[in-house]
């Protein structure tokens, strides 16, 4: 009986090209305009959800420590939901290993719900569909649901739970697009993503941004799908911006970008003028991705390392969907 409610998955972040930021349902995360994503094969997260019988506190144990306050309260209250689901009531004991950077704007939050939701519904026994578990890791975090299905991935924005969900556009092998990660601050972010999500309606900018998100997310789609690097890197940088406009212009200012940010910034639209296919776009962090075509990653990921400001440089192509470790 132990051995069916232990399971363990594996999960990838994700980097968007037309961003998740602001909610039309806080509690369900539904979000306020629809997106679209790839994930990232070279970063992941494991994890291993085992379920006793007797009830208790859930136990979070991340890279080895044991993890108290809102990062396992939060766990808690996702399990919670998946337990009614599963009619069951004993205590969770969730080990999860990442070599992702938390609360930098790496996505990390998205390959631990994604993998969490693949592990604690696998070892419940609930067979759930892939466009159900990407709707259930959507209550952890919502960027998860886009970590889910492999590749290349669009989340319908919906209007309630049910019709809220991602689903790939593209498997991983469909484009040889490499995201090439400028780290400029591994701090975690004072300000997290979910209070910004809440601030998001309080810009000016943020309703003209949702009301023309579904054109540029087809947009974003043709361009994927036709392989058309120039029109992606316009609308990914394009959305990039707005974002960060709006959540600059929240009330409280939501201000993420480091004086290296910008930096780089300055120093991917010199190269494209230069020649060099590249694209940046950021999420809610300091650090920049910078989008390019496989055969030029390795230069880009050189240049990168020698501008002022960056620390590191994290590199990976198209990954896959959220998944079941076998034999587990």
């Amino acid at each position: 009986m132990e051995a069916a409610r232990r399971a363990t998955a594996q999960a990838h972040p994700n980097i968007a090209f037309i961003k998740y930021w602001g909610n039309r349902d806080d509690r369900l995360r539904l979000p306020a305009n629809p997106s679209l994503s790839m994930n990232l094969g070279a970063l992941r997260t494991v994890t291993t959800v085992t379920f006793l019988e007797e009830e208790g506190p859930d136990v979070l144990i991340l890279n080895g420590i044991r993890v108290e306050g809102p990062a396992r309260d939060r766990v808690e209250g996702f399990l919670n939901y998946v337990r009614g689901e599963a009619g069951f009531r004993g205590q969770a004991v969730v080990e999860s290993n990442t070599d992702i950077p938390a609360g930098v704007g790496l996505a990390s939050s998205a390959a631990a719900f994604a993998a969490l939701a693949v592990a604690a519904a696998a070892a419940l026994s609930l067979d759930l569909s892939e466009r159900e578990l990407s709707m259930l890791a959507r209550l952890g975090s919502g960027s998860a649901c886009r970590s889910v299905p492999p590749g290349f991935v669009e989340w319908v924005a919906g209007e309630r739970h049910e019709d809220s969900y991602a689903y790939s556009i593209a498997p991983p092998e469909h484009w040889a697009l490499w995201d090439v990660i400028a780290i400029v601050s591994e701090q975690h972010k004072v300000v997290s993503s979910s209070e910004g999500h809440r601030r998001a309606a309080t810009s000016p900018l943020h309703a003209l941004r949702v009301v023309t998100a579904s054109e540029r997310v087809a947009r974003c789609r043709e361009a994927i799908q036709r392989r058309d690097f120039e029109s992606l890197a316009e609308i990914a940088e394009t959305d990039a911006i707005w974002m960060h406009a709006v959540m600059m212009t929240s009330r409280p200012p939501l201000f993420y970008w480091e004086p290296a940010t910008i930096t780089v910034l300055q120093a991917v639209r010199r190269w494209r003028e230069e020649g060099l296919p590249v694209a940046f776009t950021l999420d809610a962090g300091p650090n920049v991705h910078v989008l390019c075509p496989g055969e030029v990653a390795h230069e880009v990921a050189q240049r990168l390392g020698r501008v002022p400001g960056v620390r590191r440089v994290l590199t990976s192509g198209p990954g896959g969907g959220a998944s079941r470790i076998p034999g587990s």
